[in-house]
Order: structure tokens, then C-alpha cells, then sequence
């Protein structure tokens, strides 16, 4: 049974689906998703499509990954505060781009959903702390409030390893905010590195 949570989530989703598409016509631009906004349709190609391919994971939608990748592309047109709290984390998301903002609200507002349902997205680049959220989602509560340019998310728990977890992702989101791309092909180089070493100790 779906729940209301579930579905007030969907409604958010929703309406900030239609809210940037609106905006993307009014605006005579593409639409999140159906190519870089406010950019040639020739700028950044081939970049483009690996970034595509890497944003894909086992349980993702094709609006899903454009999202992501708009995110990606577009982040030094994104704001983002973080205030780490007792229990949890405060954070506020947004940019000046109305259609950015949509697509930032309409991204966040589906992770919490498939938080909600248990539907892991299996994305090649996505950090393990979202492996403990998703695994130890009953133990968050979730407060989003969407703002003129983007959304609030207040999460908490009472279980220590599940604020550590939300804390360490959110510093991870400020870090992809900042730097793009970059941060998460050094972050993924890191775990690489990881694995391997953990791989050669098991080894001897």
C-alpha cells in the first residue's frame, strides 16, 4: 500500500517536473534533460555521453539520469549550505536558474522517495554512505520544504551509524556541488584504490 508519505513525495515530484518544463518553454529552452540548458546543442558532446553512461545504474530512469547529469554539468549554477545538527543534517539547495531549481527539487525530492519504497538506484558513482541510508532508511525522518529557488531537506535519526552516514553524504553533496565531475572521479578512484588494497591484505 502506498503510503501518504509516498504519495506527497510524488505530488513534489511531480510539480517540479511540470514547473521546470513550464519554465523551459517560456523560456524557449530545452527541457531538463533533452540537452544542456542555455549551451549549443554541440557543447560538450562526447563529454556528455560518458557522463550519461557512468550516471546509469541498475534501477534508473532516463529522466533520472539527465537529472543527474544537468546537476553535474550545471553545478557552479547551484548553492548550497549545510548545518549538521545534533541528530542529523539541515541543508538548503538552490539556484537562481528557475529551471536548475526545478530540477534540483524534482532530484531530491525522487531520492527520498526511493528511499521511502527501498528502491536503491545502483549508480556506478553513488557513495557507499547512501548504501546505510538506504539500508537503515526506517530510522530517518524527512522534512522537506521547497523554497522559491530550490528545497530545504531536514533529516534525522536516532541511531548514531545513520547520522554519521547522512552527515558524511551530505558533505559529499557539497563536495559534487562545488567541484562537479571532478569530485567524483576522485572519490571513485579513492574507493578503487580501497578495494585494492583491502583485496591484497586478503591476499597475504
Amino acid at each position: 500500500m502506498t503510503s501518504r508519505k509516498s504519495l506527497a513525495i510524488s505530488a513534489m515530484v511531480a510539480g517540479a517536473m511540470l514547473f521546470s518544463a513550464a519554465v523551459a518553454v517560456g523560456q524557449g529552452m530545452p527541457r531538463a534533460g533533452h540537452g544542456p540548458m542555455g549551451h549549443g546543442t554541440g557543447h560538450g558532446m562526447g563529454q556528455g555521453a560518458g557522463m550519461m553512461r557512468m550516471l546509469q545504474g541498475q534501477d534508473t530512469t532516463a529522466a533520472e539520469t539527465a537529472e543527474l547529469r544537468d546537476l553535474f554539468m550545471f553545478h557552479d549554477r547551484i548553492t548550497r549550505s549545510v548545518t549538521l545538527l545534533p541528530d542529523g543534517i539541515h541543508t538548503i539547495t538552490e539556484s537562481d536558474d528557475p529551471q536548475l531549481a526545478g530540477v534540483i527539487v524534482s532530484h531530491v525530492a525522487g531520492m527520498v522517495l526511493r528511499a521511502d519504497q527501498g528502491r536503491d538506484p545502483g549508480v556506478a558513482i553513488q557513495s557507499p554512505t547512501l548504501d546505510i541510508l538506504f539500508r537503515n532508511r526506517h530510522l530517518i525522518e524527512t522534512v522537506l520544504e521547497p523554497t522559491a529557488k530550490g528545497i530545504i531537506v531536514i533529516q534525522t535519526s536516532s541511531d548514531a551509524e545513520t547520522v554519521a552516514a547522512l552527515q558524511t553524504h551530505a558533505a559529499e553533496v557539497s563536495d559534487m556541488v562545488e567541484r562537479g565531475m571532478l569530485a567524483v572521479h576522485e572519490a571513485m578512484a579513492e574507493r578503487q584504490a580501497n578495494a585494492g588494497h583491502r583485496r591484497g591484505v586478503l591476499m597475504r
